[in-house]
């Protein structure tokens, strides 16, 4: 099937680096599905080497080879990263402002219990709480059935990467506004993420806005997640970049980045078996999937294609990996910086057209700003007075 893909004015440079972002997170995500939970080496046996681009699933038998997990994984199918992405952007196009834990079980849990989609993975339509994967289920369970404050409704759930893979949007409403970004993804993965799981959902999304920033680079990204990140998670950054920058190809550094990464992150060496003290609340520790993300654009000097097949070889959470690697490049290139031909591969192959949700999360984004302006304004006024009354 093939789809007729997005073809706004790319001109608005605000649609252009919002498509970049979501269709480049979309990318990284499909490509890296295939090698999800394997180590380099496996990656490299199964399928004869690196892989450069689509690849079929890790296992033929992708139905029955994790049975808690029977998805098709591979040939350009998006995955739950994709799918939550674009559940948030449609919670941002009904509120049509800023969010914040309240309307995650307001907007986006009935979304995700009462409407039907295409699930490339399934390869048929299916609500989305039978695609998402247990640590997201969470959001159902505690805040629909569980009826918790959703400001605190992420305490207890495994810390992991859950929270962070799919606010790149927060990182798009706050475009050229970091510390913005960080304090609405906070707030927004209160309802899902504890710990250092929270903490790099608002590092994400803040270097997504600094990315959506005109003249941004990857050096400036960087620098804002670091002065952004608190504990482990700045302490994991910080590692993984600075390894990051000796390396001139990917293909000869994954190993050195996994070291970095290692006294960080807390599911050990097999993927598949997390340690018995994986994934628990900790000052001193990470999740994997952001700092090594941040590495890999670094590694890569902020080339879309480098980046994200470094992650995608990466193995482990790969696709989440490429999809916060494949965000921040596309945010700073636009969408040109995408690979045509994957944009039309994966859209093709997922049945999605990845280029749909930029250009309605840039008009999201003009109304919020236009209404932050508005309460800028009141506010300045008020202070206006105060002075007047002082004088």
């Amino acid at each position: 099937m093939t789809l007729p893909l997005n073809t706004a004015p790319l001109n608005d440079i605000l649609v252009d680096k919002a498509t970049g972002a979501l269709a480049g997170a979309a990318v990284g995500d499909a490509l890296g599905g295939a090698a999800e939970g394997n180590t380099p080496e496996a990656i490299q046996h199964r399928y004869g080497g690196f892989i450069e681009g689509i690849v079929p699933p890790f296992n033929a038998d992708w139905r029955n080879a994790r049975p808690i997990a029977p998805y098709h994984k591979g040939d350009g199918h998006i995955t739950d990263d994709t799918l939550m992405t674009a559940a948030l952007v449609d919670v941002y196009d009904t509120v049509r402002g800023h969010l914040d834990a309240h309307a995650i079980a307001t907007h986006l849990v009935p979304l995700l219990m009462g409407e039907k989609r295409w699930i490339p993975e399934f390869e048929s339509e299916a609500l989305l709480l039978h695609r998402i994967f247990l640590a997201e289920k969470w959001l159902v369970a505690r805040l629909h059935y569980g009826h918790i404050d959703p400001r605190e409704a992420g305490v207890g759930n495994i810390v992991n990467c859950g929270a962070t893979m799919y606010v790149a949007p927060i990182g798009i409403v706050n475009a050229g506004s970091p510390d913005a970004a960080y304090a609405e993804a906070i707030d927004v993965a209160g309802a899902h993420q504890s710990s250092y799981g929270r903490e790099a959902a608002g590092v994400y999304a803040a270097a997504v806005a600094e990315a959506m920033r005109p003249g941004a680079d990857v050096e400036s990204v960087v620098a804002t997640a670091l002065r952004l990140a608190k504990d482990g998670t700045r302490a994991a950054i910080a590692a993984v970049v600075d390894t990051a920058r000796h390396i001139s190809d990917w293909r000869t550094g994954l190993a050195e980045l996994r070291r970095a990464v290692e006294p960080y992150d807390t599911v050990g060496p097999d993927y598949r078996a997390p340690a018995m003290d994986a994934r628990i609340p900790s000052r001193t520790k990470a999740i994997e999937e952001l700092p090594v993300a941040l590495g890999m654009l670094t590694a890569a000097r902020g080339d879309y294609r480098d980046a994200v097949l470094g992650s995608i070889n990466y193995g482990r959470d790969s696709d989440s990996i490429a999809v916060m690697a494949g965000s921040i490049a596309g945010a700073l290139g636009g969408l040109d910086a995408v690979p045509a031909e994957w944009v039309k591969d994966v859209s093709d192959n997922s049945r999605i057209d990845v280029t749909a949700t930029g250009p309605v999360i840039a008009a999201v984004a003009r109304d919020v700003w236009a209404a932050d302006a508005a309460r800028a304004s009141q506010v300045a006024a008020a202070r206006g007075a105060f002075a007047g009354a002082a004088a």
